[in-house]
């Protein structure tokens, strides 16, 4: 009995079950771990060269980190650290989404106008998906049936078959779109345009067709309207919130997804760039490319309470699932 007990108290105590949470820093060629119990550094190690997007598995146990400069995808243990192994990804990754169920991965290959599909079991290519011009962000329905790609000089959004990966229906939204949200329930997508400083509005009708049904702009005093830059976004599944970061400008715009009004700003660091939620939707986490750090948001107040510095030029943040 005292050895189950002091077993059960060394996993209680274990950082292994706090959520972790891993940040790809672009220019120092490094994923940081975070604890966020106490929002410390507890881990610092290499990911290849000029890591953006990252994501994991659905159980938590790998890590995908997209090597932009390496032309490929690593795969890394999310406890020990160690790489796996790699997976084709075409050139230039970018950003990519899981199927819900963990494959395949579907990955924006920037220099090559492609989507291509990967088999994360056999790790074998399944498709290549002719698309726009420089295609970055990328999205997957709730019911996984679309998979969405932004291509930022094609100023598309590309809906995307799962079944036999073709282009259903392209959608023309504003300069350089960056990112593609959908709501939890499917029936809206949101698509960050850099450029053209808006969010456009996709409603989705019940036979999975969209139309673009309005843009949110912004407008802060004090900062310039060049600077009003969207990119990352993360909606939260109670339907309420849309939080998009505004690069340059420095804050996370906060939205009414239903009346698209914009009821708040959040200063953040510098040059913020991509969101994350951890698990419980508690906490809002933004990387912040030019000071080096990640802001920590309490989403229920919607308040920056806390900075953490990371490596240099952080990108991506993915928080591990409970």
């Amino acid at each position: 009995m005292l050895r189950i007990a002091l077993l059960a108290t060394t996993l209680l105590a274990s950082p292994a079950l706090a959520n972790k949470v891993f940040v790809s820093n672009e220019k120092g060629n490094t994923v940081t771990v975070i604890d966020s119990d106490t929002w410390e550094v507890i881990h610092e190690f290499p990911a290849g060269n000029r890591p953006r997007g990252i994501t994991m598995s659905p159980d938590g146990a790998l890590v995908y980190v997209c090597a932009s400069d390496d032309d490929t995808v690593r795969v890394f243990d999310a406890e020990t650290y160690e790489e796996l192994y790699t997976l084709p990804s075409g050139p230039d990754p970018e950003l990519f989404v899981l199927d819900h169920s963990g494959n395949p991965l579907y990955i924006a290959n920037e220099d090559d106008n492609l989507v291509t599909v990967v088999d994360t079991e056999t790790r074998q290519v399944l498709a290549e998906v002719p698309v726009g011009v420089e295609p970055e962000g990328m999205a997957i329905s709730p019911d996984a049936s679309v998979v969405i790609n932004t291509s930022e000089t094609t100023n598309m959004a590309h809906f995307i078959s799962t079944e036999d990966f073709e282009i259903k229906h392209n959608i023309l939204v504003d300069q350089r779109p960056r990112y593609a949200q959908y709501t939890a329930d499917g029936e809206k997508l949101f698509v960050t345009a850099e450029i053209g400083g808006t969010v456009s509005v996709i409603d989705i009708a019940g036979d999975g067709t969209p139309s673009l049904s309005y843009k949110i702009e912004f407008e802060v005093p004090g900062v310039l309207p060049e600077w009003l830059q969207p990119v990352g976004a993360k909606a939260t599944s109670d339907g309420k919130w849309l939080f998009v970061a505004l690069g340059p400008a420095n804050r996370v715009a906060v939205i009414d997804q239903e009346s698209h009004e914009v009821v708040d700003y959040i200063m953040v660091g510098q040059r913020v760039w991509q969101l994350a939620f951890t698990p419980d939707e508690k906490y809002l986490l933004t990387t912040n490319g030019n000071s080096n750090d990640i802001t920590v948001i309490d989403v229920e107040a919607r308040k920056a309470i806390r900075s953490v510095q990371v490596g240099q030029q952080p990108w991506g943040v993915v928080v591990a699932p409970e």
